[in-house]
């Protein structure tokens, strides 16, 4: 909707080098910091992000997570930090450092929400709108690019070994950052990703499925970032089918990449996979970090 969102606690000075105590308990709050990123229209706009380290000295490997997109405007606004003790308390667990920012147009970063595909549901749940879902993968890569800038700055950080991972529309940002195939960066992980869904009605009324296929093709052809990517079965947003179709489109560009579809997310939306299945992907992951060298 591009409608500009109050953004709080601008006016405090921007952390450009995070003070974190190393070894620190992986459920303490995570220390906040401001990464600057340049938006349009703002002079001076910053990112909040979220440091979690785990206990050592470092230098760490480095997960950068990228959070999903929320329906209204309202509900990106209360968009927050993960709980340390969900996802984040995995890659903890692996030894690696994890930042996750709060992209521009979201929760107390604030500023312009620029991720808008074009999309629109009536109350009926039909789609009106042309989608445009290149232009919003691009502007959640920016934060995630301009986050990994940052990290590449920070002395506890391994800058050669990064990962990208995201859920949703962070997913799809992560597929999206990958395809610039950026210094450091190992992998990426893909979570049930995509963009423009509904989850209301039945996952083949979703806006714009074939255009999401032609994007993740054009990404496929360009990146050299090995991928694992992960759905299931019961996700409302996506259905089975629609991400394996958007995979294969993906992987005909040569690109090495894995999709996995789980069962589905006992007593849960499957879209909900990272944060309600973590018995379904963490398999999954460890062979993946395995394969490789972590």
């Amino acid at each position: 909707m591009n409608k500009s969102i109050p953004a709080l606690c601008v006016g405090l000075a921007l952390a450009l080098n995070a003070v974190v105590v190393h070894g620190a308990d992986p459920d303490r709050a995570p220390q906040v910091v401001r990464i600057p990123i340049d938006v349009a229209g703002e002079r001076s706009a910053a990112m909040m992000a979220g440091v979690y380290l785990p206990a050592g000295d470092g230098p760490f490997p480095v997960l950068i997570y990228a959070h999903g997109r929320s329906g209204t405007e309202q509900e990106r606004y209360r968009t927050r930090l993960p709980d340390p003790r969900g996802h984040v308390r995995y890659w903890l667990g692996k030894g690696f450092a994890v930042v996750a920012t709060i992209r521009p147009g979201y929760g107390d970063s604030g500023g312009v929400d620029e991720e808008d595909s074009g999309v629109r549901y009536d109350v009926f749940g039909n789609c009106w709108g042309r989608a445009d879902f290149a232009h919003s993968a691009d502007a959640a890569s920016a934060a995630v690019l301009r986050t990994l800038s940052w990290v590449r700055t920070q002395p506890w950080a391994d800058a050669q070994r990064i990962v990208l991972a995201g859920v949703s529309m962070g997913g799809l940002a992560s597929i999206a950052s990958a395809a610039r195939n950026p210094p450091g960066v190992v992998a990426y992980i893909n979570f049930s990703g995509g963009t423009g869904g509904n989850g209301t009605r039945p996952a083949e009324h979703t806006c714009g499925l074939e255009t999401m296929a032609s994007v993740m093709a054009a990404y496929g052809r360009r990146t050299h970032v090995p991928g694992l990517w992960l759905y299931a079965a019961n996700d409302s947003y996506w259905g089975a089918d629609w991400p394996r179709a958007w995979h294969q489109a993906y992987a005909a560009g040569g690109t090495p990449t894995e999709f996995v579809m789980t069962s589905p997310v006992p007593g849960a939306d499957g879209h909900q996979l990272l944060t309600r299945g973590s018995r379904l992907w963490s398999t999954h992951v460890d062979r993946f970090l395995g394969e490789l060298g972590f």
